[in-house]
């Protein structure tokens, strides 16, 4: 069998990154001396400069951002504690304060890529036979930090793909306010990133069963001035309130179309960037519908595995993966409990795939190998290109291997339906290879996706080019499971 047998159909949808897509960032310039120093000289101009310059910046970006004064005003209130005893500011005083620690970060400059696609939560109004779905893209730009951006469109009965049209206007949430937080979870992931201990034990004593960042920091307050050991005190301090900010939940404005949604790093765990989330729709057991992604969190030292939850897109739960499973990259989601345990993809070694299992889908583990390099398209490594798509004849997994010259190829598995851990079949050959017009790019050579779905007997799968833009592809399932090697 030789790659040209499997027909692929590569569809005349493309997407590439848009320099002009931006938001409105904080911007702080230095330290505590130079903050206080441009607040000092705004609060020294006379109104009517104020009212100038302020008019002048309002013209020139309001147009480039959905609600920028409600920006400025944010900015602002991070920053006033620097005000030194000056009085309160006027309204316009205090918007122009804010546009001087406000900057605008280009989301995609770079690359817009590593792709994942799921059924739309809303199928209203859709005609029998096609179907409306999301995908979500991992946007970089400037200094290659990377965030989770979202596209719309709907797939017709013949196979045919359109878009929605892009908003000109993207915007980043801050975490919203009085998260709550399992002791019994927060205590076992102390354990497992090594900051259980006799101090530790203090704190949570005092904690209720669930508690918020601001229950945590109280008592971590009330301690500090009664421990003697407070160097030791204080990094314990650091750690927890690092592990509570490193879950949080996100909420977009009601008005806010898919494509204005952006999840921008938050945390000092993401402050590098947030990449390759997979995204699956997850049947609860009850059969209720719940999406679920990976992705990497990088600080640019370590990843950290998160999880998102979201039921509509505009509500979005983060949490951090725990276990000894879940430290490197590429884990996907199965759609479903399978023997009544969650069941996950991982490459634990950075070369294979492995199966993990677990009760409590925040931790994990428990693992086995799948599947390791076979064929020399994938003697350098092998990992899973998004969740398991389940067909009647068992669990199609779409696979990437590593071959000559770090070239990347995708393949598939099948896995048996009821016992995953036992693969039937596989693709000796990869089905999909780099293009002549697919080759050059920020990492050249490179065809790479983080979720399919199947729609009418076909695989419809969005898929990187080169780490730098996205194209679609058709193929008949069929005709992959008929070329599968038993095994």
């Amino acid at each position: 069998m030789t790659t040209q047998q499997l027909k692929v159909n590569r569809l005349p949808v493309w997407l590439t990154a848009d320099p002009a897509r931006v938001i409105a960032r904080r911007f702080i310039p230095g330290g505590e001396g130079r903050v206080e120093g441009i607040i000092e000289r705004v609060f020294a101009l006379p109104d009517s400069e104020v009212d100038r310059v302020l008019d002048r910046v309002l013209r020139d970006y309001s147009t480039r951002h959905k609600d920028l004064e409600e920006v400025f005003r944010s900015h602002f209130d991070y920053v006033k504690e620097h005000m030194n005893g000056a009085p309160e500011p006027s309204e316009n005083r205090r918007l122009l304060l804010g546009a001087f620690f406000t900057l605008e970060y280009t989301l995609e400059s770079v690359a817009l890529f590593n792709p994942s696609m799921v059924p739309h939560p809303d199928q209203d109004g859709v005609e029998p036979g096609s179907l409306r779905f999301i995908v979500s893209l991992r946007a970089c730009g400037e200094g290659h930090i990377s965030s989770i951006e979202f596209r719309s469109g709907l797939i017709n009965a013949d196979g045919e793909l359109s878009l929605d049209p892009v908003s000109r206007y993207a915007a980043r949430q801050l975490p919203t306010q009085g998260q709550r937080f399992d002791k019994n979870a927060f205590y076992l992931k102390l354990i497992e990133v090594g900051s259980y201990n006799r101090l530790a034990n203090r704190v949570l004593k005092r904690l209720d069963d669930e508690f918020t960042i601001a229950d945590l920091t109280k008592v971590l307050d009330d301690l500090h001035w009664t421990h003697t050991y407070v160097e030791s005190f204080h990094e314990l301090a650091e750690s927890m309130l690092w592990l509570a900010r490193s879950n949080y939940k996100l909420k977009f404005p009601s008005d806010s179309s898919i494509s204005e949604r952006v999840i921008f790093p938050v945390t000092e765990n993401e402050s590098r960037g947030i990449e390759d989330a997979r995204f699956v729709r997850f049947a609860r057991d009850d059969g209720s519908p719940v999406y679920y992604a990976t992705y990497t969190a990088y600080n640019g030292i370590r990843t950290l595995p998160q999880l998102i939850e979201t039921e509509d897109f505009r509500h979005f739960k983060i949490n951090t993966l725990n276990g000894t499973c879940v430290q490197n990259k590429g884990m996907a989601l199965f759609p479903r409990r399978i023997g009544g345990s969650y069941v996950m993809l991982a490459r634990l070694d950075g070369e294979n795939i492995y199966l993990l299992r677990s009760d409590n889908i925040q931790f994990w583990n428990e693992s086995q190998k799948l599947h390791g390099p076979t064929s020399p398209w994938e003697f350098v490594q092998v990992g899973n290109c998004g969740s398991p798509i389940e067909t009647p004849h068992g669990w199609l997994v779409l696979t990437h291997g590593v071959g000559p010259m770090r070239e990347y190829w995708m393949g598939a598995l099948l896995l048996d339906l009821e016992d995953p851990s036992r693969v039937t079949g596989y693709l000796a050959e990869p089905m999909l290879t780099p293009a002549e017009d697919e080759r050059d790019g920020y990492v050249p050579n490179v065809v790479y996706s983080c979720g399919a779905i199947e729609h009418n007997g076909q695989l419809v799968m969005p898929y990187a080019v080169a780490d730098t833009s996205t194209r679609f592809a058709t193929i008949a399932l069929d005709d992959i499971l008929s070329r599968m090697t038993p095994r």
